[in-house]
C-alpha cells in the first residue's frame, strides 16, 4: 500500500502540476516547502544536520533561514520537473546559462568523449535537458526505485528528455555500456556525491570522511574521456545558473583504483566549493557523511567494485 501511495502522488504531480499557470504552481511549491521546513520531519532534519556541517558558525535562525531555503530549492526540482515535459526547446534552452561550457564542446569536438559529473545541486535534469537540446545526446544511470513501476516512469520521463537511461542495478554490465558510448566519442552524465556502498572511494567532503562512487573517474581512467566536474545553483531568477570545471586529468603514476581515487577527490574538492558557496541548493536529505553512518551498514555492502565491471 505504501509503494502504491507513493506512485499515485508522483503520477498525480506529474499529471496535475504541469497544467497549472507558472505563477501558482510556482507559489505552490513554495508554500509547500515552507510548511514542510516548519514541521521539522525526518527528511529536514537530516539535512539541517548536513547544513551545519557546511556552515558550522551559522547560529539557529541563520541555519533555520538556510534549511527553509534549501527546501524551496529542493521543491522548485520537483516543480520543474514535472513541468519539463511539456516545455518546448526554447524553454529549455532559455531556463539554464551554464558557464565555462565551452570545455564541454572542446571535450566533445576532440572525439575523447567527456563524463559530466554532477552533485545533487539545482536540477540536474534541466541541466541535462540542456545539453540534450544543445546537441550532445546523452548516457546516464537511473538507482532503482520502489514501486518498479515508479522506476519506470522516471526512466521515461528522462528518456522523453532525450537521455539514455541504463539502471545502477539488475541489468546488464552498466558501466561497460557507458564505457562504451564514450569510446565512441559520446557523453555520459552522472550524478555522483553520494555511495555509501563497499565500492565507493573514501573523499575528504569539507573536512570531514564521506563516500562517493569512483564509476566517473574509473570511466574516464579506462577510456581516456575527459572528466568535467559540474555544479549546479539558483540565483533567486527563473533561470538556473552552472559552471562547467576545469577537467580533472587523470594521474600519471599509480594503478586504476589509485587513479581513480584521486580523481573523485578532486571531484569532491570542486563540489564541496559548490556546496560552500552554494548550501541551499545542496539537495541532500539523506545521510552522507560516514560519521553519521551505521558502521555495520557499511560493512554489509558488498556491490562490487566499479574496476571490476568495466570492459
Amino acid at each position: 500500500m505504501g509503494d502504491q501511495l507513493t506512485y499515485a502522488a508522483y503520477a498525480a504531480g506529474w499529471g496535475a502540476v504541469k497544467r497549472l499557470p507558472e505563477s501558482a504552481a510556482n507559489g505552490l511549491f513554495q508554500r509547500i516547502a515552507d510548511t514542510v521546513a516548519k514541521r521539522r520531519g525526518k527528511s529536514v532534519l537530516r539535512l539541517e544536520a548536513n547544513l551545519r556541517r557546511v556552515r558550522p558558525d551559522a547560529s539557529d535562525a541563520e541555519l533555520a533561514e538556510l534549511v527553509r531555503a534549501g527546501m524551496r530549492s529542493y521543491l522548485r526540482y520537483w516543480c520543474e520537473s514535472f513541468r519539463m515535459p511539456v516545455w518546448s526547446r526554447e524553454r529549455v534552452k532559455a531556463s539554464f546559462e551554464p558557464e565555462f561550457v565551452e570545455r564541454l564542446d572542446a571535450a566533445m569536438a576532440s572525439g575523447r568523449g567527456a563524463v559530466l559529473a554532477l552533485p545533487h545541486m539545482g536540477n540536474w535534469d534541466l541541466a541535462g535537458a540542456w545539453v540534450v537540446v544543445r546537441g550532445y545526446p546523452f548516457a546516464t544511470v537511473a538507482e532503482r526505485l520502489r514501486p518498479e513501476k515508479l522506476f519506470d516512469r522516471f526512466v521515461a520521463y528522462r528518456e522523453g528528455l532525450g537521455m539514455e537511461v541504463l539502471p545502477l542495478t539488475g541489468g546488464a554490465n552498466t558501466l561497460a555500456t557507458l564505457a562504451k558510448r564514450l569510446r565512441e566519442g559520446g557523453l555520459v552524465c552522472l550524478v555522483g556525491d553520494r555511495d555509501l556502498s563497499a565500492s565507493g572511494v573514501d573523499v575528504d567532503f569539507l573536512g570531514e570522511a564521506a563516500r562517493m562512487p569512483a564509476g566517473p573517474a574509473v570511466l574516464a581512467v579506462q577510456t581516456g574521456a575527459a572528466l568535467l566536474p559540474v555544479t549546479l545553483w539558483y540565483d533567486g531568477t527563473p533561470v538556473m545558473k552552472g559552471r562547467v570545471h576545469e577537467e580533472v586529468a587523470v594521474p600519471g603514476t599509480g594503478s586504476k583504483r589509485e587513479k581513480a581515487a584521486t580523481m573523485t577527490q578532486a571531484l569532491a574538492d570542486v563540489w564541496s566549493e559548490g556546496v560552500r558557496e552554494h548550501p541551499q541548493d545542496w539537495h541532500m536529505l539523506q545521510r552522507f557523511w560516514l560519521a553519521d553512518v551505521d558502521p555495520a551498514r557499511l560493512a554489509a555492502s558488498t556491490r562490487p567494485a566499479p574496476e571490476e565491471t568495466v570492459q
